[in-house]
C-alpha cells in the first residue's frame, strides 16, 4: 500500500530518524508512538504527503485515496456541518455539485451529467449524506445541527467535524495525528469500533494508550533516531521492547566480561615464556571483540514545578445553587460544594455534564445564569483550559517571551534554565507559540503556571497532550503541590492517583465523596473514568 526508503529527518545537528525503511500494508492498523519530540508526528506527515523528509523516497499507489485529520477548522465556519463532512471526498462532492448545476442549466448537457453520475455511482454518493450523518452521531455530534453551519459549535466539536470529514471520505490511507484528544469516552469507543472495521490503512499517533491497544495492528517506535516495527498492540510492543533492550545489554555484558577475563589471562601470563603465544592469541581474540554502545532513547522526562507564594486561606471556594443552560439544553442546576486548601477535588461525571463550563464559570471566562462562586481569602488561582492555546496570549510570540511576560525580572539564563526543565533547548525558545505541538504548548504552559505561584490550580483535562513522561512528571509534581487542586480528568490512573476528593455531576443531581477514586468506587458509584462501563452504562439508557 505504502513504501518508504531509506527516510532521513534532520533539523540542523539534531536527527529526528535515519534509514529508515518501511512498508505499510492494506488491512493493517500502526499506531505511531514516541516521546514528545522524537518525531513521530514529523513522521506521520511525511507518510502522509505533507512534509518532505532530509533523505529518502515514499511510494503510494497513483490512485490511493489519502485522508489526513485537519486541525485548521476556521476555513470552514460557514460550511453546513454535513457539507463539510461530505467535502471529504473532493472528487465526489465535486462531482455532486456539478451535476446540481447541470441539471439547472439549458441546454442540458446529458453527456456531462452522465459522466457525473458514473462517478456519483463509483462512490456510492447517494448513501453519502447518510453515512455523514452517521460518522457524527458516532463522534457526539448530535443531529439537530448537522443541517447548521460549523460555527455553532464549541472548538473541540469542530475537530471532531473534521474528523468525520477524515473518515466519511474512505480513504485508502487513512492519517491521524491525535484523534481521542477532543472526544469523550463514548466517541472514543466508537472510532475504535470504527477502525475496527476499516478495510483501507490507517496510522495513527496517539497518547492514549488503551486506545492504541483495542485499535493496533502494528507499532511503529521512534525512538533511538530509529523507526522500529513491532508486531502486535501497544501492550505486546512495550513488552517486546523491554526484551529486546535487555537482551542487547546482556549481549554487551557477555562481551564485556569476556574482554576482562582475556585481560586478567594476558595480565598474569604475558612475562612467562610458556604462556606468550596464548597470551598474544587472547589479545588478537580481544582486540576482534566490539562494544557497540546502547543507543541513547529519545524519551526524557521534563520536571514539573508548582510552588504557591503564599498559601490561601482555610475556605478557598464556596459555590451556590450553579445554573447554566445554553438556549434550552441545561447544562448545570443548582450545582453547590465548597474547597478547603489543601483539597484536590476531581470533578467526574458523564460526558455533557457541564464539567468544563463548571470550571470556565469558576474562573471567570464564562457567566453563570444563576447562583453564585466565591473565591476566599487569598485564593488566587491558576488556570490551565482544556484548549490550552488561548491562555499562552499571541500565537506570534516566542516561547522564551511567553516565559517573560509573566517573570519580567528573571535574566535570560533564569527564563533559559526554566525552559530546559520542561524540555525546550535554546533553539525551541525561538520558536513561535503557533508552531508548538500540542505536548509542547502543555509544557509551556505548566512552565508559566510554575512561575506564577498561585495557591490554587483550576486544571481542565491536563494530561490531553502529554506523553506517558509527561504524564508521570505531571502526577509526581501535583502530588508535591502544596495549594488546592481542582481538577477534570478521564485519565483514571491520573485521578486515582491525585484526588483527595471527588465531586461527582450527574444529569440528576451531583455528590460529594471525601477519599480517593478507588475509596469512591468502593462505594457501589457509577465508574466514569472506565471505558466499557461508560459505554455499557450508555448503551442500557437507551
Amino acid at each position: 500500500m505504502l513504501s518508504a526508503t531509506g527516510l532521513g529527518m534532520h533539523f540542523g545537528a539534531q536527527t529526528l530518524f535515519q534509514d529508515v525503511d518501511l512498508r505499510l500494508d492494506k488491512g493493517k492498523r500502526y499506531g505511531i508512538v514516541g516521546a514528545n519530540g522524537s518525531g513521530k508526528s514529523t513522521l506521520l506527515r511525511i507518510l502522509a504527503g505533507q512534509e518532505t523528509s532530509t533523505t529518502g523516497e515514499i511510494n503510494v499507489p497513483k490512485r490511493a485515496r489519502i485522508g489526513v485529520l485537519e486541525q485548521d477548522h476556521f476555513q470552514y465556519e460557514d460550511v453546513r456541518i454535513l457539507d463539510l463532512v461530505m467535502m471529504g471526498n473532493p472528487e465526489l462532492w465535486a462531482a455532486m455539485e456539478e451535476k446540481e448545476r447541470v441539471l439547472a442549466t439549458e441546454p442540458f448537457d446529458d453527456v456531462r451529467y452522465g459522466d457525473l453520475e458514473d462517478i456519483v455511482l463509483r462512490f456510492d454518493g447517494y448513501s453519502l449524506e447518510a453515512r455523514a450523518g452517521q460518522i457524527l452521531e458516532g463522534l457526539g455530534v448530535p443531529t439537530e445541527v448537522h443541517h447548521q453551519p460549523l460555527s455553532v459549535l464549541s472548538g473541540g466539536f469542530k475537530l471532531r467535524a473534521l474528523l468525520a470529514k477524515t473518515l466519511a471520505a474512505e480513504p485508502d490511507l487513512l492519517f491521524l495525528d491525535e484523534p481521542t484528544n477532543h472526544l469523550d469516552i463514548l466517541a472514543i469507543k466508537w472510532l475504535e469500533e470504527f477502525l475496527g472495521t476499516f478495510r483501507g490503512c490507517a496510522a495513527v499517533v496517539s497518547h492514549d494508550l488503551r486506545f492504541l491497544d483495542a485499535v493496533s495492528t502494528h507499532i511503529l517506535d521512534v525512538d533511538y533516531e530509529l523507526v522500529t516495527l513491532y508486531t502486535g498492540n501497544y501492550t505486546a510492543f512495550t513488552r517486546a521492547k523491554v526484551e529486546s533492550r535487555e537482551r542487547l545489554e546482556a549481549g554487551i555484558e557477555k562481551r564485556e566480561k569476556e574482554i576482562a577475563e582475556h585481560k586478567a589471562f594476558i595480565a598474569r601470563f604475558k612475562a612467562k615464556a610458556t604462556k606468550a603465544r596464548q597470551a598474544n592469541s587472547r589479545q588478537k581474540r580481544m582486540e576482534k571483540i566490539t562494544i557497540d554502545a546502547l543507543p541513547r532513547s529519545s524519551r526524557r522526562y521534563p520536571t514539573f514545578r508548582f510552588t504557591q507564594d503564599r498559601p490561601s486561606g482555610r475556605e478557598v471556594l464556596k459555590v451556590r445553587d450553579l445554573a447554566k443552560a445554553y438556549g434550552e439544553k441545561v447544562v448545570l442546576d443548582g450545582v453547590g460544594f465548597e474547597v478547603a486548601r489543601g483539597d484536590r477535588l476531581a470533578i467526574i461525571g458523564p460526558n455533557g455534564v457541564g464539567k468544563s463550563t463548571l470550571l470556565k464559570i469558576l474562573v471567570g471566562e464564562l457567566q453563570a445564569d444563576a447562583g453564585t462562586a466565591e473565591w476566599g481569602y487569598e485564593s488566587r488561582f491558576g488556570y490551565f483550559p482544556q484548549n490550552h492555546e488561548e491562555a499562552l496570549g499571541d500565537p506570534t510570540q516566542t516561547v522564551k517571551a511567553a516565559l517573560w511576560e509573566v517573570l519580567p525580572e528573571e535574566g535570560l539564563g533564569g527564563i533559559l534554565a526554566r525552559l530546559a526543565s520542561v524540555l525546550f533547548d535554546k533553539d525551541d525558545a525561538d520558536k513561535a507559540i503557533e508552531n508548538l505541538s500540542g505536548g509542547e504548548g502543555a509544557r509551556l504552559l505548566f512552565a508559566r503556571l510554575h512561575a506564577l505561584a498561585p495557591p490554587v490550580l483550576v486544571m481542565d483535562e491536563p494530561t490531553n497532550h502529554l506523553d506517558l513522561e509527561g504524564i508521570e512528571a505531571l502526577a509526581s509534581a501535583l502530588e508535591k503541590y502544596e495549594g488546592t487542586l481542582i481538577f477534570v480528568s478521564h485519565d483514571r490512573w491520573f485521578v486515582d492517583r491525585l484526588a483527595t476528593r471527588i465531586l461527582e455531576i450527574r444529569h440528576d443531581g451531583l455528590d460529594l465523596y471525601d477519599g480517593t477514586y478507588a475509596e469512591f468506587m468502593l462505594q457501589g458509584a457509577e465508574d466514569h473514568l472506565d471505558r466499557d462501563a461508560v459505554v455499557a452504562a450508555a448503551r442500557k439508557r437507551r
